[in-house]
This record gives structure tokens, sequence and C-alpha cells, in this order.
């Protein structure tokens, strides 16, 4: 440890330090599925900058005047379908991941989570963990590529929250891993045994990243190439395992919203496609996602399920995220402990 016992003379006031901190940071979700619920959540996710490329002048009005009043209830539907007793299934595996790196230390590293926008918030649990003598505190994003809309906003919530302390903590922050040998062996490992599980074998492979305009792309954003890179190594682990044998892989966009032109190829378009063109057997993975959310368990498992058996495919799955599976769990870890070098 870089950290020292206190010799602290014996009238002087207690002081809280010596410990380090971990958060690991995931986008996001309403309190519960009601309108009401994600009304709140979609207006402070949709007010950020960095999701919303458009001046607020022009966007607050659109966002308060027509979106906030016609998309939460359509949204609040399809929570409602995956919601458990547990309450948001990204909220739950992100606290469970949290729960099992910890542990993995022993007191003196506290590992908690926070969600970039609704409960809990970064602010409440960043100075949770300074109250609780954290100050060395390590920042998780858990996104495996690299986005403004994602990753920046991050370090944005972060810094806003340390402007305003006297006593600031010493930060370090979990970089991009989507090349990193240790996700991508995570995942061939994880896939493959849940594609080994299936009662069918597939003929198509998607592999679904989150989608984003593509302005992003044209302003520079690595998102795209991130995912492209995923996708090709992730590809080459998979190929020469005799569960792939034969399988065609496809990368593709979900999760369009708006009038603007998005990343393609659009996951649903390919789903309809697929079926259209004689392809009967088809899964879906979403590498891009640490933890299955509402993105994969509806759009992709319930929504992408219908497109595709409407169009004239008879097998279809949705892979689970690596949430708190073995490989997962072991790849966070092994991230997280890199980064700690030197403090712990």
């Amino acid at each position: 440890m870089t950290w020292q016992d206190q010799h602290l003379p014996n009238d002087h006031p207690p002081v809280a330090s010596g410990s380090v901190g971990v958060l690991l940071v995931n986008l996001g979700t309403p309190d519960a599925p009601d309108p009401g619920s994600v009304k709140r959540y979609l207006r402070q996710f949709l007010s950020d900058p960095r999701v919303i490329e458009i001046p607020s002048i022009a966007w607050q009005p659109i966002l308060r005047g027509i979106i906030l009043n016609t998309r939460p209830a359509k949204s609040a539907a399809a929570y409602s379908k995956v919601w458990t007793d547990r309450g948001s299934p990204l909220a739950d595996i992100t606290s469970r991941q949290a729960e099992a790196i910890a542990s993995q230390y022993g007191d003196n590293v506290i590992v908690d989570y926070a969600m970039r926008y609704g409960n809990p918030s970064l602010d409440t649990q960043l100075n949770k963990l300074i109250q609780r003598g954290c100050d060395r505190i390590l920042i998780a994003p858990l996104y495996p590529q690299y986005s403004a809309a994602t990753t920046a906003t991050v370090f944005d919530e972060v810094a806003r929250v340390l402007k305003g302390l006297r006593w600031q903590p010493a930060l370090r922050f979990l970089p991009p891993y989507h090349d990193e040998e240790l996700y991508l062996t995570a995942l061939a490992d994880d896939l493959t045994a849940q594609v080994s599980a299936l009662p069918f074998r597939p003929e198509v492979m998607l592999l679904s990243f989150h989608g984003m305009p593509l302005r992003t792309l044209e302003k520079g954003d690595p998102y795209h190439c991130h995912c492209q890179k995923t996708s090709r190594l992730l590809r080459e682990r998979l190929e020469v395992r005799p569960e792939w044998e034969g399988v065609r892989f496809e990368t593709t966009f979900q999760s369009r919203f708006g009038p603007a032109q998005w990343l393609e190829p659009a996951t649903d378009d390919t789903l309809k496609a697929e079926g259209k063109k004689g392809t009967k057997r088809l899964v879906v993975a979403a590498p891009g996602f640490s933890a299955d959310c509402v993105e994969t368990l509806e759009e992709l498992a319930l929504e992408g399920r219908d497109e595709f058996l409407e169009a004239g495919g008879e097998e279809f799955a949705v892979l689970e995220c690596l949430n708190v599976s073995g490989p997962g769990v072991k790849m966070l870890e092994a991230l997280i402990q890199r980064e700690l070098s030197g403090w712990v």
C-alpha cells in the first residue's frame, strides 16, 4: 500500500482516510417500470449534451414538448416486461458484479456501483466512498468500447462532483477494453458455452452493438472502430472452435432513435432480411453490454425474436451478456487488479 498508518495527536479530530475505492459505473435505469419514473430518467439522460449533440435551445422544446409526453409510456411497457422481483436487471446485475469483486479484497478496498443516470447516482456513491475514507478511487466505466456518449460523460460527471469538494481523492479511470485479451477470451469462452447448450446449431451469429448517430463517427468518435475491432478479434477466436464451424458472423447496431442517420447495418433490419433470405437458425450476442438490460432482454430477445420469426426464421436465441458469469467476473477482477497496481 502507498498509504501509511496515521499517527495523529490525541486531540486531533478523527479523519477517515487510507482506504481504496472501486466504483463500477453503468449507464442507468429508471427507479420503477412506470411512466413517471421513466420520464424522470429520460429527462436526465436525454438532457446530457454528450448524448444529444443538438444545441439545447433547439433540443429542449422537442424533448419537453414531445418526447417526454409520448415516449415514457412506451418505454415503461418495455421495462415492465423485464423487471424482476430484484428490480431493474441492469442495476441488479451491476450490484452483483460489485459484490463478486469486493469478495476478492479485504476491508481496506471498498467496491460499489453507480449509475450515470438514475440511481444510485455517481454523486451519491462517490461521496459515500469518500466518507468511508477512500482517498484513492478507481472509476470503472463498464463500457468496453469508448464513446463520448458513455465513457466521456462518466468523466464529466465525476469532474462535476469533485469540483465541489475541498479535499479531493486521487482518481484513476479504467480505460476502454474493447481489444483486451482478457475481455475477448471471456467473451469467447462464455459465448461458446452458451451456444453449446442450445437445442439447435446456428447458421448466423449477429454481434449487436448499441447504435450511435452516424455524425458521431464523422466527428471523430472511435466507438464504431472499437466495435468493429471487437467483432473482428472475437470472430477470429470463435471461428477456430468446432462449436462455431460454418457459422457466419455479422456486426450490427441496434436502438435507433429519432430521424438522424445512424450507424449501419441496423440489427432489426438485418433480422428481417436474414429471415426473408432463408436463414432458419440465428443467435444474437451483445458484446458491447457488460450486463443484460432492457436493450438485450426486451429489444433483442422479445422484439428481435418476433422480427426474425415473422420474416421466416425458425430458431432464435439471444445469448446472455457476461453478467456475473465466471469468465465475466474473472475478467473484471483482473482488469481492476491491474489498474489498482501500486495502491493495493
